[in-house]
């Protein structure tokens, strides 16, 4: 089993591959169908912030994407979907996909990013519980499953209600 994925950024090329990934890793459309909203919203979709993580042949099979969201009036990013192909789930292709993308953010000067997710996998990329630093959605969730982090020591994470782009419904 391939433990060493290749990353970077989605290309035009990729597009029915992430869809394909996001469809067979969620069992159901509707986050696929996010992704595509996401992909087509200019106020929430950045280029380069969509990345992939491949095998030794170059088949995609993870993703991970951030897009514009705001914590109060601070922009900031939220990562969402993440995804990987399920027969290949846990050989470290998704968290080479986070990663990269979280270092594609750093490189771009974005200072922060929350996702609403698991929070047994979240953590290791220095994910916090995001109410820790008076972060909160205008919807119920499970406290720990929202998360946020600092992209910039010197920048910390502000307060507030976390908006995210439309397509996502929220």
């Amino acid at each position: 089993m391939n433990s060493t994925w290749t990353t970077r950024a989605e290309t035009r090329a990729d597009i029915p591959a992430i869809r394909e990934v996001v469809r067979a890793a969620f069992g159901r459309d509707e986050e696929s169908d996010l992704v595509d909203a996401l992909r087509a919203d200019a106020s929430a979709w950045i280029d380069g912030l969509s990345l992939v993580a491949a095998d030794a042949d170059g088949r995609v099979v993870g993703h991970a994407l951030l897009t514009r969201c705001h914590i109060g009036d601070v922009p900031a990013l939220c990562l969402a979907p993440c995804a990987v192909l399920p027969e290949l789930q846990g050989t470290g292709a998704g968290s080479a996909a986070v990663r990269a993308a979280l270092a594609a953010a750093r490189e771009r000067g974005e200072r922060h990013v929350v996702v609403l997710g698991h929070p047994a996998y979240y953590p290791r990329f220095g994910f916090t519980r995001a109410s820790a630093h008076g972060i909160r959605l205008s919807v119920e969730v499970p406290d720990e499953a929202l998360m946020a982090l600092a992209l910039d020591a010197d920048h910390p994470l502000p307060g507030g209600t976390v908006r995210y782009a439309a397509p996502f419904g929220i």
